[in-house]
């Protein structure tokens, strides 16, 4: 996927139904990067490490701020009307 940074890496990986976003930042500095992520519009990224659930992806490019060396990997989840509960 094209990164509005050089030093930031981000491309989709997908089996099955599973569609997965990896952004790498190979510099040692932190660094900003936007994503046109258009296609996925609607959709949220979920962290894959700690679950954490990001705003969804809407029309404008999707902005990032990386750590040094920092990485991200995101499954992209569709919006579900179907609300769980639990017990």
């Amino acid at each position: 996927l094209p990164s509005s940074n050089p030093a930031v890496i981000a491309f989709l990986r997908e089996y099955k139904d599973d569609l997965v976003l990896c952004v790498h930042n190979f510099s040692r500095f932190a660094q900003p990067t936007e994503l046109d992520l258009r296609e996925f519009n609607g959709r949220h990224p979920v962290e894959l490490i700690g679950g954490v659930r990001f705003p969804a992806i809407g029309e404008l490019p999707y902005l990032l701020t990386m750590a040094g060396h920092g990485f991200y990997w995101f499954r992209l989840r569709a919006l579900s009307s179907r609300v769980i509960r639990r017990s």
